[in-house]
């Protein structure tokens, strides 16, 4: 056999591998799909507002319900084109065959560790192609537009809300 002949096979073989653990689902039970991606967000969340989250059980369960409301709010308001760019990210996300592309491990993000998550967003920030970058800075910005979009974040900003229409 030629080595061309046999990195070819494998090639092939490791693509076709993947495809069909792609396709498979492990949960044969499906609940219903997350049209608007509240799982996906709710495990970047934690990653992308580390410290910024407050520390109480209950307190940060609401902040994080809160700002994936925001997203929602947020997103609604994108123009179409980048809400399909977006969705077509997140639909990559929750896919295997894309995890395994954009950050080279199969393992779903909801099953990774929180620091795996730093890890992976870190590569994104600094990987060499643009349209990663792109990514993380649009999962990001909108993250964190989302956050402190609630006048109860703004505190940890040392940003107060105006007063003058009060006074009026």
């Amino acid at each position: 056999m030629k080595r061309r002949t046999f990195l070819t096979s494998a090639f092939a073989g490791t693509a076709a591998l993947a495809l069909g653990v792609s396709w498979y689902s492990s949960d044969p039970i499906q609940v219903g799909e997350d049209v608007n991606y509240r799982v996906l967000f709710s495990v970047l969340i934690p990653a992308l507002l580390d410290g910024a989250l407050p520390e109480v059980a209950s307190q940060r369960k609401i902040a994080i319900d809160t700002t994936l409301d925001s997203i929602q709010a947020s997103i609604s308001v994108l123009p179409e084109e980048q809400q399909v760019e977006l969705k077509e990210l997140l639909a990559l996300l929750e896919s295997r065959l894309g995890l395994l592309l954009l950050t080279g491990s199969m393992t779903p993000l909801m099953l990774r560790s929180p620091i795996e998550l730093v890890d992976m967003l870190e590569e994104w920030r600094f990987h060499y192609l643009d349209m990663i970058q792109t990514a993380y800075l649009g999962l990001r910005e909108l993250i964190l537009a989302s956050y402190y979009s609630s006048p109860a974040h703004w505190g940890k900003l040392g940003y107060a809300k105006p007063t003058f229409l009060l006074n009026t």
